[in-house]
């Protein structure tokens, strides 16, 4: 089983930037969808960066501009670069990995907190 391990969140001020990291534990071929997901209080969790098979991405209109997701396949590891951050961008964090569309596997999730 594939296991995703995320790096820590934290607390940055408004107009920062932070970089959240998420580890598979073995490589994993081709993946058909990879994302980061994020759900603040009271809110629906929603996808806010994603790489489909092909490495087609697409972003949340809110952090489009801001965000980027990336990938190191030599490292299993794919990233979150949030740049410009705004305090309605806090929430937890989460990444995912769907090697087929039956199967998919989260990371542990972590708080992101943007405020002065």
């Amino acid at each position: 089983q594939v296991q995703l391990v995320q790096s820590e969140g934290g607390l940055v001020q408004p107009g920062g930037s932070l970089r959240l990291s998420c580890v598979a534990s073995e490589s994993i071929f081709s993946p058909v969808f990879m994302a980061w997901y994020r759900q603040a209080p009271g809110k629906q969790r929603e996808v806010v960066a994603s790489i489909s098979k092909g490495r087609s991405t697409s972003y949340l209109a809110s952090v489009e501009g801001r965000f980027a997701i990336s990938t190191d396949v030599a490292t299993n590891t794919m990233y979150l670069q949030m740049n410009d951050l705004k305090p309605e961008d806090t929430a937890n964090y989460s990444c995912n990995v769907r090697p087929t569309w039956d199967n998919s596997y989260w990371g542990q999730g972590t708080q992101v907190t943007v405020s002065s």
